[in-house]
């Protein structure tokens, strides 16, 4: 199967946020324990729907989900530690216990109540609005969050961080791009956290994602 860094941003659905960008595309889904793969088609009948998996079960969720042929997605970054003085890099969840599932309402209703081997994920809820029997609905992401989230995710960079808004100090809370280093492309707004000038880029309802430090050269302002 064709990985998604050869197809085009027409073939994706995604394409540049800005010309002259490197066309983005999502990184194809692949089960750690199988090999079987899952690339991302656009359907309008999908949607990025947030699941919760009890006890950081988030990696056995996705093979079972990749298995199955729907496309998930955890994001993830490198966090080093130390082992008799030796440096290790590791991978871990950047916003635990969650994983983003493009799916239709019915697969995921299904994945939540009606299969064994997923009883231990639920629905993370919007919380932001009610349905017809006043009770939060399950949460769906925009793309081009998910689009935004998986740009700034696949740097891995061990400085990422998943924040909270009173760790951001905005400057001017003007809307910006990267446009040069690890996160060129990545668009968000410039504030300072833990010391650092970042860009925080929001996740609707889920949360906010701080990158690591981005000198002013490397930001500009968006029209």
């Amino acid at each position: 199967m064709s990985t998604l860094s050869n197809v085009t941003p027409e073939e994706t659905g995604i394409v540049s946020p800005r010309i002259g960008f490197a066309p983005f595309a999502f990184p194809e889904a692949k089960s750690s324990k199988t090999g079987v793969s899952v690339r991302y088609v656009p359907d309008p009948s999908k949607n990025w729907y947030v699941f919760r998996a009890s006890y950081g079960r988030e990696d056995k969720a996705f093979d079972i989900l990749v298995e199955d042929g729907t496309y998930p997605y955890i994001a993830k970054q490198y966090v080093v530690k130390y082992r008799n003085g030796k440096r290790i890099r590791k991978m871990r969840s950047l916003i635990p216990n969650l994983i983003f599932v493009y799916t239709t309402r019915a697969k995921a209703e299904e994945y939540i109540y009606q299969t064994p081997s997923l009883s231990f994920l639920s629905y993370y809820l919007d919380h932001f609005k009610k349905d017809g029997e006043d009770k939060n609905p399950p949460l769906t992401v925009p793309e081009k969050d998910m689009a935004t989230l998986i740009r700034t995710a696949e740097t891995k960079s061990e400085h990422l961080r998943f924040v909270e808004p009173s760790q951001c100090h905005y400057k001017g809370g003007e809307s910006v791009i990267v446009t040069d280093g690890m996160f060129k492309g990545v668009e968000g707004k410039v504030a300072r956290v833990a010391g650092q000038q970042r860009v925080i880029v929001s996740i609707t309802n889920v949360g906010l994602i701080s990158t690591a430090y981005i000198p002013t050269a490397f930001i500009e302002k968006l029209t």
